[in-house]
């Protein structure tokens, strides 16, 4: 799950400083050619310290960062032969860095690796296939439809931290002041929706409040949207590609959203996608919808001040399914050329398994993947974040299977969609226009 305002506060998913940076921030993606020359069996270094201590790279705010310490210091402690550096950095240099050590076959051995990247990273033999350390990395536990979104061409090469929910965030406080009872989100569609923001906005405007804060630019919105008409923007075998008419649509809709006053102009909504997390709009109870993989909801509520709630995204029409997925918030894989792989395989494991490591991390990287580990935390999870591992439970005998992980010829969709997307909202093309431009530029990349 790219990290988006989530990406985190991400996360829960977890975590850049902005919501454009955890979406769009996707600089190192030319820097990926170098990656073929890594392949295991070239030349070079090794991805270990020239102490033997296991390098593990992460990227996350200081909460996070602290957090990572103390369950590595745990596995240091139940593991008295393994030192452990966290090497950490924020989003978008985190990639640079990683691309640079990755060619000069010096990668971390284990590698915080997201979704748009594994791909790219995988097809060109830098990580691990993590079968050959299973007697170290049991993950038998994991449900197989998320597992398997680790998989490039048949090698599992990251294993699943959580999982994330793109849903809608709400502030109930903000429904309350403008006369707005809690939607019915079993039942309710992406029209009612844009009129209950509508509403907000009329009755709240005068106080600088708006309904929904944006839409329309993220890669998150029109996957969920496309998704909706059984479709997908990156097609698995058997499944259908996205059409023009129903991008056209997407693009119309985000449209009528500003219209109807329920978003605001587009200028707001390119200068609060931005903006970092606490001084965004939702943040900062200006706005009281708003689009995020559920469990970033905790920072949201922390930055707030109120408590926040979770809906599930609405559906085309009433009594449809919303179609909702548990996309992989993260992962954490082995670097191909690491000389520590076992020590790096029984790290992922206990930073996955361990209740002396869960209960530390929660759901600091989304849901965890496992049900029983899911278990294991609840009764030291916040009342916010129990509220993300609910709606979590709740959805999960709706969702279907996720779609494939970004190809690895597209790890700048998020940044060229994003694009299109912004010019269409601003006007400077048309729906039909940016639904074509959007289809080009996708096919483009596999």
């Amino acid at each position: 799950m790219t990290d988006v305002h989530l990406t985190p506060a991400t996360p829960a998913n977890p975590s850049g400083p902005s919501r454009r940076q955890a979406v769009t921030a996707l600089a190192a993606a030319s820097s990926l050619t170098a990656l073929a020359a890594c392949a295991p069996g070239s030349s070079g270094g090794s991805s270990a310290s020239g102490d033997g201590t296991l390098r593990v790279s992460t990227w996350g705010n200081d909460s996070r960062l602290k957090l990572t310490q103390q369950a590595a210091a745990a596995f240091e402690k139940a593991n008295p032969g393994i030192k452990v550096s966290v090497e950490n950095s924020e989003w978008t240099s985190y990639w640079d860095k990683l691309a640079t050590s990755t060619a000069a076959n010096d990668s971390p051995d284990v590698i915080q690796m997201d979704e748009a990247y594994i791909a790219a990273y995988g097809t060109r033999g830098a990580l691990l296939d993590l079968g050959s350390v299973e007697d170290d990395l049991d993950l038998s536990a994991m449900d197989t439809k998320v597992l398997d979104t680790g998989k490039v061409d048949g090698k599992l090469v990251g294993a699943p931290i959580g999982v994330g929910n793109f849903s809608v965030g709400v502030n109930p406080v903000l429904l309350q002041q403008a006369g707005i009872a809690m939607p019915d989100d079993k039942t309710w569609t992406w029209e009612q929706f844009r009129d209950i923001a509508a509403q907000v906005s009329s009755k709240l405007g005068a106080q600088g409040v708006v309904g929904f804060d944006g839409y329309g630019s993220g890669t998150a919105e029109v996957g969920a949207w496309v998704r909706q008409f059984e479709q997908e923007i990156f097609p698995k075998d058997g499944q259908k590609a996205a059409d023009e008419a129903t991008v056209r649509a997407f693009f119309e809709y985000a449209d009528s959203l500003v219209s109807a006053g329920a978003t605001p102009a587009a200028s707001v909504q390119s200068e609060n996608s931005t903006a970092a997390l606490d001084a965004s709009l939702f943040a900062t109870n200006k706005s009281a919808f708003h689009l995020q993989f559920h469990t970033q909801i905790s920072a949201f509520a922390a930055a707030s001040g109120n408590e926040l709630k979770l809906l599930r995204l609405p559906a085309q029409k009433t009594g449809e399914s919303p179609r909702m997925v548990n996309k992989a918030s993260m992962y954490w894989s082995v670097s191909a050329r690491s000389k520590q792989s076992a020590a790096a395989a029984k790290f992922i494991d206990f930073m996955l398994t361990n209740p002396e490591a869960t209960k530390i991390l929660t759901t600091e990287r989304g849901i965890p993947a496992i049900p029983k580990v899911q278990e294991d935390i609840a009764s030291v999870l916040t009342p916010q974040s129990k509220i993300a591992l609910e709606f979590s439970q709740a959805i999960a005998s709706e969702v279907v299977d996720p779609p494939q992980v970004t190809p690895a010829g597209a790890s700048a969709w998020n940044t060229e969609f994003t694009t299109i997307g912004t010019e269409q909202l601003f006007g400077r093309t048309s729906p039909a226009d940016a639904a074509s431009r959007t289809l080009t530029t996708a096919k483009g990349m596999l």
